[in-house]
């Protein structure tokens, strides 16, 4: 987000006080300001929700011990957690010095990662034209022409998904893939400077492989787009430092990831609705082949090929987390119909007419399904679909201790309590520090102890095997009869009882 200066003509005496050169914010600087200001209030009225809690519990982790942290939601080691990321880290490290509790850092991140994000949408759009307004038109686009059903999912910048995910690692993650295609487009248009800005840029991508492992997938794409016509040398110590940087980083191996199948099943739903979820983006599919026409090779093309390539071997082979990329794969669509929209007029009727349905998409795609993220319901005259709000959990954490363990079930509880530093029996989701056997057989002692026909026998045995103190238990679930009640949350229903030692806090 930059401006541009204004020279006026020459003054002379006391008119030379006006007169000289002065600074004229761009379009992009003063719309995208407003921008990140909204969605930074969006996003931070919106509570802790989703995958929020999982992302707060890496920090707290990370704030009790910076270089060994334990698994993130469970009494278990973390050696090799994919969560502990050169972002978590300087996290983890804020956290600590400015004392603060992990969910407080994921928030204060949003905004860090929404200004990341819109510096790189600038840097990156100038590289393909120096139209004032292209950049404001793509971050529009980029916002708004998805579909006409919700896609919430990391990664994925919608105006409704980023009131959730703007504190999360992929959306750094994507800002810094911006900022790496900027730069890349930049060295491809004019090779300078010897080795050194090739492996800048190597590192840069090496930290988005680290960072956030399945966007790298696209922001690699992207590098590569550019790269292609001038292949060489210079391209491949990018390649070269990019492994060696995410190869250096002591707290997981990022390849051993590859052709790691323990998250496929989450993400086969990508699949699903695929056309009622992206619709919108296909009007910049007559802008890309324009620009498919004029140039063979064009980075957008290349990059959107490429895209759909490997979001069709996640299908066709079942690795379905690769169809995390999709978010992405909208960019050259969107930002090729931004670049062509701001075009200066005179225009003929196709682009006229292109304006015109890419007005209205953006139309439909607000009021049919983003609107809410920036609209808040008592300002709400028609009844938009809002964010989630789920309910806290302060209630139930205030009699723990840190570090107990929490028996549930339960979904929301499940991804919300391990971020105010509790853990769980058995982990949310997979992760490459614990053994998915381990796992589920956790997940199968959760389930045997909550089964209407356990015994007291079994009850406490696995008690003591997992060193349960709490239970969390829906409004249709029975307490045992060892157990005694603590409290109970007035909103939901839910039950909170201890069976393990002594309560702690406002008992």
């Amino acid at each position: 987000m930059t401006g541009t200066l204004v020279t006026r003509g020459t003054a002379n005496g006391a008119t030379a006080l006006h007169g000289g050169r002065r600074w004229r914010p761009s379009p992009y600087a003063v719309f995208g300001g407003l921008f990140w200001l909204v969605m930074s209030l969006a996003f931070w009225r919106v509570p802790m929700c989703c995958d929020f809690g999982q992302h707060a519990a890496v920090v707290e982790r990370l704030k009790d011990d910076l270089l060994h942290p334990a698994h993130p939601m469970a009494d278990l080691p973390g050696d090799g957690s994919p969560y502990y990321s050169p972002y978590a880290v300087a996290q983890g490290l804020f956290a600590q010095l400015a004392e603060m509790a992990g969910r407080e850092v994921v928030k204060l991140s949003g905004p860090v990662n929404l200004l990341v994000l819109l510096t790189g949408i600038g840097r990156f759009v100038r590289v393909l034209t120096p139209r004032p307004w292209a950049p404001v038109l793509a971050l529009a686009a980029m916002v708004l022409l998805w579909g006409t059903r919700m896609a919430w999912w990391s990664g994925y910048l919608g105006l409704m998904s980023m009131t959730g995910n703007l504190g999360y690692p992929s959306t750094f993650a994507i800002g810094l893939a911006f900022w790496a295609w900027a730069w890349a487009g930049a060295l491809a248009r004019e090779p300078r400077g010897g080795l050194w800005p090739y492996a800048g840029l190597g590192a840069l991508c090496g930290l988005i492989l680290l960072v956030h492992p399945i966007s790298s997938v696209a922001a690699v794409i992207g590098v590569v787009a550019f790269a292609v016509p001038s292949v060489g040398v210079r391209w491949a110590v990018t390649a070269l430092t990019a492994v060696a940087v995410a190869s250096v980083w002591p707290y997981y191996s990022v390849f051993s990831l590859v052709g790691d199948e323990s998250v496929d099943w989450i993400h086969r739903q990508l699949y699903t609705d695929m056309p009622q979820r992206f619709w919108l983006a296909l009007l910049g599919l007559p802008a890309l082949w324009l620009r498919f026409r004029r140039d063979r090779g064009d980075p957008l093309v290349l990059m959107f090929a490429l895209d759909c390539l490997v979001v069709a071997y996640g299908w066709v082979s079942g690795h379905y987390t690769y169809g995390r990329i999709l978010g992405l794969t909208l960019v050259p669509l969107q930002f090729a119909l931004a670049v062509e929209l701001a075009a200066p007029r005179t225009w003929g009727w196709r682009r006229g007419a292109l304006a015109g349905a890419a007005a209205l998409g953006a139309g439909v795609g607000f009021f049919q399904l983003q609107a809410g993220a920036v609209v808040p319901r008592a300002l709400d005259p028609i009844g938009f679909d809002q964010p989630p709000r789920w309910p806290g959990y302060d209630w139930a954490v205030g009699h723990m201790r840190r570090g107990d363990v929490v028996l549930t079930d339960g979904y929301r509880p499940t991804r919300s309590v391990p971020g105010h530093g509790a853990n769980l029996v058995a982990p949310a989701w997979p992760d490459a520090s614990l053994d998915e056997r381990v796992r589920e057989r956790r997940l199968d002692a959760v389930r045997a102890y909550l089964a209407p026909g356990s015994t007291r026998a079994e009850r406490s045995a696995i008690v003591r095997a997992y060193d349960v103190r709490w239970l969390l238990l829906s409004p249709d679930q029975k307490v045992p009869p060892e157990a005694v009640v603590v409290d109970w949350s007035r909103g939901t229903g839910e039950v909170l009882a201890r069976v393990n030692g002594r309560a702690q806090g406002r008992d």
